[in-house]
C-alpha cells in the first residue's frame, strides 16, 4: 500500500514538472510576427479577416449568429464544445492581431483586439494587455493584468518576464531577480523569457 501511494506520488510530481516544462517551452517566442493586411492595409484598428478577404473590427470577428450557452437546446452538449471550439480559435486570431499590432508600435489597436476576445481571464490575454498598457505609460495598470495573468497561472513565464521588465523601469531590480529566479526554478532558463529578463538586468546575451 506504500509503495502505491509512493508512486502515484512520484508520476504526479512527474507529470506536474512535465506540464511546467511544456509552459515554459510554449512562452519561447523570440520570431516576430509576420506582417499581414491588418498592419499593412487595414486602418482604424481593424483586422484581415481572410475568410471574407477584407478588414474588420475586432469586435466583429465573432459570427453573428452565436448563440450564448445558456440557450443552446437539450442536445447542445456537443455544440456547446463545438462553441467553445470557434470561441478559442477567434481568441487565437484576436491575440495574434494584438501581437502583430504591438510589434507595428500600435498598442492601442493591441488593446482592442485583446477586449474583444471571448476570454478575458486567458493568462496569455491578461499578459498581453498588462504589456501594451505598460507601453503607453501606465505601468501602475499593466502589473495588474500580470498579477492576474499570473493568478490564473503561476507558470506563465512569460508574465514574469515581462513583469520582471515592468519592476526594472520602477527601479526595482531586486523583484525583478525575484522574478528571474521563478522562471528559471520553473524549467525556464533556456527560453526567451528567461534571456530576455536576463539581458534588461544586465546580464550577458546568449545565444538567441
Amino acid at each position: 500500500m506504500l509503495r502505491h501511494t509512493m508512486l502515484l506520488s512520484f508520476c504526479a510530481a512527474v507529470s506536474l514538472t512535465a506540464l511546467s516544462a511544456a509552459r515554459a517551452a510554449d512562452s519561447d517566442t523570440t520570431t516576430p510576427p509576420v506582417a499581414t493586411e491588418t498592419t499593412t492595409t487595414c486602418t482604424d484598428g481593424k483586422i484581415w479577416n481572410e475568410e471574407k478577404k477584407e478588414c474588420v473590427a475586432p469586435e466583429d470577428m465573432k459570427p453573428a449568429d452565436a448563440k450564448p450557452v445558456e440557450s443552446t437546446p437539450t442536445d447542445g452538449k456537443a455544440k456547446t464544445e463545438e462553441q467553445k471550439k470557434t470561441e478559442r480559435e477567434i481568441d487565437d486570431k484576436l491575440y495574434t492581431a494584438a501581437r502583430e499590432f504591438a510589434y507595428a508600435g500600435q498598442h492601442e489597436n493591441a488593446l482592442r483586439a485583446l477586449r474583444a476576445a471571448y476570454n478575458q481571464e486567458d493568462p496569455r490575454i491578461l499578459n498581453y494587455m498588462g504589456y501594451n498598457t505598460r507601453k503607453l505609460g501606465n505601468i501602475e495598470l499593466g502589473m495588474t493584468y500580470y498579477k492576474r495573468a499570473l493568478q490564473k497561472d503561476e507558470n506563465y513565464i512569460l508574465a514574469r518576464s515581462y513583469m520582471g521588465q515592468a519592476l526594472i523601469e520602477q527601479g526595482d531590480t531586486e523583484g525583478a531577480r525575484v522574478q528571474l529566479v521563478e522562471i528559471r526554478d520553473r524549467g525556464g532558463e533556456n527560453t526567451w523569457a528567461y534571456r530576455a529578463l536576463l539581458q534588461s538586468l544586465g546580464g550577458e546575451r546568449t545565444t538567441y
